[in-house]
């Protein structure tokens, strides 16, 4: 185990040096909250309200808010000038019968064990409050907090249970306290009966958490059938900056240099869509091997064309090209 604290017991004129761990640990099966689709972890940011800007945990301060609305924010140089910060003493107040504290007021469980040459005052306090029966009521200051604590002895070791203070306790407030409810005598008796059947030592280990090992069980379950996958790999945010950069600057360029071969790739797609295949190689040719101001001198190649292809084609041919010019110059009035 490892201490979470050190500091010193005061009893009366004695100082008993210990170190503090916690007695209890969580023992649930713990999940991380995953993407259904790809098993890619779900994460969560501090963003500020205001300004939508992530913050970072430097940058975080405690803010409380008045009754009126308004914000007192403390920083970590006003918490540190409260008193409870350098307090490294767990001060004993008085003695009680343990009967006398209701379990409702017991809220964390830490083990004492003596720091060095405390061993002792340690053996002394602990074996006093083993002879008398008797529980010391004492204060602790734990994570910028003061608790109410009970010092007991258990299994030779000194038990500190952190206690809520006494407004921190909730009264029962339910309908049924105030009506007058009464039960037959041979239900009450029935009722005890059943209670002394049912009587016993408690034993802790007699009992189990049937839900963590039924999850256990189908995690082993699911595991040795197969059905896991290995925990995917997270993109590199630097390198989408970089991609998402790159691809904007390219797009800028082609914004400001590339519109006219944007629109002569536009009005080819229009040509593309309306005109059939096979009419639409012997213009391809032509434009691959002259420039497209001249081709309208050269009538060899256009008689050719004509006499390899059926007049109706030539004629639609024709009709294509045409329109082929026709996109252009209204991209040119465009343009203008």
């Amino acid at each position: 185990m490892r201490s979470i604290w050190r500091g010193a017991v005061s009893f009366g004129l004695v100082s008993i040096g210990v170190k503090l761990y916690t007695a209890t640990e969580d023992k649930d099966v713990r999940f991380h909250q995953v993407h259904a689709a790809d098993g890619g972890r779900v994460k969560y940011k501090r963003v500020c309200s205001i300004d939508g800007e992530e913050i970072e945990y430097g940058d975080i301060a405690k803010g409380y808010e008045l009754p009126d609305g308004q914000l007192v924010i403390l920083t970590d140089d006003d918490l540190a000038e409260m008193p409870l910060a350098t307090r490294r003493e767990i001060e004993v107040l008085q003695f009680v019968d343990q009967g006398d504290i209701d379990p409702v007021q017991y809220e964390k469980t830490y083990y004492l064990e003596p720091d060095g040459p405390a061993t002792r005052p340690y053996v002394l306090l602990r074996d006093a409050l083993e002879n008398t029966g008797r529980v010391a009521i004492t204060k602790i200051a734990l994570r910028q907090r003061e608790s109410l604590a009970a010092l007991r002895v258990k299994d030779g070791v000194l038990v500190l249970h952190t206690m809520r203070w006494p407004d921190e306790i909730r009264r029962p407030d339910f309908g049924f306290l105030d009506e007058d409810v009464s039960v037959r005598p041979q239900e009450l008796q029935m009722a005890e009966a059943l209670i002394g059947s049912m009587t016993g030592e408690f034993d802790p280990t007699e009992f189990s958490d049937d839900y963590r090992e039924a999850m256990t069980a189908l995690l082993e379950a699911k595991a040795g059938g197969g059905e896991v996958q290995p925990v995917p790999e997270t993109a590199d945010p630097g390198a989408a900056v970089v991609d998402l950069m790159s691809a904007l600057r390219r797009s800028v360029e082609r914004a400001r240099g590339g519109a006219a071969a944007a629109d002569e790739d536009a009005d080819a797609d229009d040509a593309d869509a309306d005109e059939p295949a096979p009419a639409r190689r012997a213009p391809a040719k032509a434009a691959a091997k002259k420039p497209a101001k001249k081709a309208p001198a050269k009538k060899a190649p256009a008689k050719k064309a004509a006499a390899e292809e059926p007049p109706a084609r030539t004629t639609r041919a024709r009709k294509v090209t045409a329109a082929k010019k026709e996109p252009a110059k209204r991209t040119s009035r465009r343009s203008a």
